[in-house]
């Protein structure tokens, strides 16, 4: 498997969902180390009940993520998983196994 930045992980990596609720957004978008941040952002799509989702392939181990939101840093409410950042806030983390 090729993934979106040309790297060769086969059988290392897996779907993931991301999902954040925003029926009055008009942009959302995901960034994380897999992103290289805001150096590749990723559009999500917003379905007819206001919730913004993406799938995106990622290898094992934990990922840092947070959410633009109409150009505005966000937590993503449903992570359990946070860790401090360099910025005064915190990052989401998505746990691939």
């Amino acid at each position: 498997m090729i993934n979106r930045f040309g790297s060769k992980n086969a059988g290392k990596s897996r779907k993931h969902t991301f999902a954040f609720i925003a029926p009055d957004a008009t942009s959302v978008q995901l960034v994380g180390d897999f992103t290289h941040w805001t150096e590749h952002p990723i559009k999500l799509l917003k379905n007819r009940n206001g919730v913004w989702e993406t799938r995106v392939d990622l290898l094992k181990g934990a990922h840092h993520y947070r959410f633009l939101v109409d150009g505005e840093w966000r937590d993503d409410p449903q992570s359990v998983m946070r860790v401090p950042n360099g910025f005064g806030t915190q990052d989401s983390v998505a746990y691939i196994d």
